[in-house]
């Protein structure tokens, strides 16, 4: 070549405009995201929210992004061996590696010219912190990955060390996905009350995809559910207030205050709803205004009571829980997140169990809510999934052996016309019990109409003729099974695909008191879930009650870094 010199420097500046390119359109697509990605939660709609996080801060926790793509520099496949011989107690994950390394030729993927990549710094960082993700398990060999990560001389030949380097970021980044995306295995989950099948991600797969270009902006989303990421901006916030304040109780002598009242204890009010982001008034005054009843009335809202502006005891109770309490809420329900599914193109239900609602969407955009009342704590309602295939109308009540035995067959030793009076009959014996079903009818205690989805729990969606149950607060009231306040919307919905089933023809069958089962033409998931800690639809932090006191054991495992992985 006759200006060897000069065509080198020509095609460094190629190489450096293509890749001031690439970094451009992906700030350009992560701005976009940022922007306008629209975040859901059970009780949520497609309302856009915005992060209190910037964008800086934001990508510095972010590990996917362009990675390495380049496939010249390569290395021996042997020094797989070498590396999990050196460091034994990541050898659970060698399979996962030789896999990734096999498909990219055992090309080198976080280094580019001899130099890291910036995402190595960003996957080192959040390895080293997962404090911040809500967990507490120590990973092995962290201060060999800082030590691998700070003597990267930035020289454009790779050195033979690089391998260790780039073979302990990856083997990290699957420690990292496991516990961050994945979570504790399903016999921790089972143990903690949790019987939803898991989700399943290819986390080698997902991990090679990161090192093309997406076709589109999703795939830069890490492979969890959203209610994860959410809580964990919340995560920080309580962690940072909890450093600030001591959260001291607040007392209240007076059962009722008004407007135009004055005290001390208002002025205490007034500063933990603002710290908390329910009141932004004036803070110096100790004098009970409007903003301030507004303010209880927001706090009273995100934590499922009454709402009525009052600092009643229950929201005083509320008030005064520890930072602490709520900081390890936060953490048992971002790692029941990680158990849910990613994500949902299709029409599916969703029952909140300490929120006591029903929540209809479709492809993950909330469509409506509705009350439910759910099993009392001696009948909890079981955490599952199943799919719904049947409504049936006008139902007959087949009562479970337990309620014959231990409500049923006692009223009738003191009531003999306790069958009769009840609309019920005998058809036959069992294990030597009576079975016994209620007639269809508006007294039926399955009300109007139920929708069945087979489980081993016999649990299913109903009606109720006990409306007056749903304007409660604390909805536990069921033998384990769900009332539905709005079960003909519910009907409907479920057979919107069914030309027949109207509004009209839906109210007939319902009050025809003739039992009848309609299949679905397409079957409907449902989630039995269970979280404590939610955003909602306004990206405002709810909590709600233990019911179940399922919290404390997952909260214990997690805390103490020691949650079966």
């Amino acid at each position: 070549m006759k200006y060897p010199n000069q065509m080198k420097n020509y095609a460094r500046s190629i190489r450096k405009a293509t890749l001031y390119f690439q970094l451009a359109r992906l700030i350009w697509l992560i701005l976009a995201f940022s922007l306008g990605t629209s975040f859901h939660s059970l009780g949520q709609d497609t309302k856009k929210v915005t992060s209190t996080d910037s964008l800086s801060k934001k990508w510095s926790q972010t590990i996917p992004g362009n990675f390495s793509g380049q496939s010249k520099s390569l290395f021996d496949s042997t020094r797989i061996i070498l590396f999990f011989k050196r460091y034994p107690a990541l050898k659970k994950y060698e399979q996962e590696i030789r896999n990734f390394y096999r498909q990219r030729n055992y090309a080198y993927a976080w280094f580019d010219n001899g130099r890291l990549i910036e995402q190595a710094n960003n996957l080192a960082n959040r390895v080293m912190n997962l404090n911040n993700d809500g967990i507490y398990k120590t990973v092995p060999y962290l201060q060999a990955l800082d030590s691998l990560i700070h003597t990267q001389t930035g020289n454009k030949k790779l050195r033979s060390q690089d391998i260790i380097t780039e073979l302990m970021l990856s083997t990290q980044y699957f420690v990292f996905a496991e516990l961050a995306w994945q979570g504790m295995n399903t016999a921790t989950s089972r143990s903690s009350g949790w019987y939803m099948p898991r989700k399943k991600v290819a986390y080698n797969q997902y991990l090679d995809s990161l090192l093309n270009e997406p076709a589109n902006i999703q795939a830069y989303a890490e492979p969890v559910y959203r209610q994860y990421e959410l809580l964990k901006s919340f995560l920080r916030k309580y962690r940072e207030l909890d450093r600030q304040d001591k959260w001291l109780p607040i007392a209240l002598k007076q059962t009722t205050i008004k407007p135009g009242d004055s005290s001390l204890t208002i002025l205490q009010l007034k500063s933990r709803l603002f710290k908390l982001e329910d009141y932004n008034g004036d803070t110096l005054s100790q004098v009970y205004t409007d903003d301030l009843v507004t303010g209880l009335k927001k706090f009273q809202e995100r934590h499922g009571l009454q709402v009525n502006g009052q600092p009643y005891q229950a929201t005083l109770n509320a008030l005064n829980v520890p930072l602490a309490s709520r900081i390890k809420q936060i953490v048992v329900n971002m790692e029941r997140s990680r158990w849910l599914p990613v994500k949902l193109n299709t029409d599916y239900l969703a029952v909140n169990i300490p929120e006591y609602q029903l929540h209809v969407y479709h492809a993950d955009s909330l469509l409506w809510s509705c009350k439910v009342v759910v099993g009392q704590t001696v009948h909890p309602t079981t955490v599952f999934y199943g799919e719904i295939k049947q409504v049936v109308f006008s139902p007959y009540w087949n009562l479970p052996p337990g309620i014959i035995r231990n409500e049923v067959l006692p009223a009738i030793r003191k009531n003999p016309k306790y069958i009769a009076n009840h609309r019920m009959e005998i058809t036959g014996t069992h294990n030597g019990l009576p079975v016994i079903r209620q007639k269809p009818g508006p007294e039926n205690s399955l009300g109007l109409v139920k929708f069945l989805f087979p489980n081993n729990y016999n649990i299913y969606l109903h009606d109720t003729p006990s409306k007056s149950l749903f304007g409660e607060n604390s909805r536990t009231f069921s033998h384990g099974c769900i009332r539905v306040s709005e079960p003909a919307k519910l009907a409907g919905f479920l057979l919107k695909n069914s030309k027949q089933w109207d509004a009209k023809n839906i109210e007939q069958a319902m009050n025809a008191g003739k039992e009848r089962y309609v299949n679905l033409l397409t079957k409907v998931p449902v989630f039995i879930a269970y979280l404590t800690a939610f955003t909602d639809r306004n990206n405002k932090l709810n909590f709600r009650k233990d019911i179940y006191q399922l919290d404390e054991h997952l909260a214990a495992m997690i805390l103490a870094g020691n949650g079966a992985y």
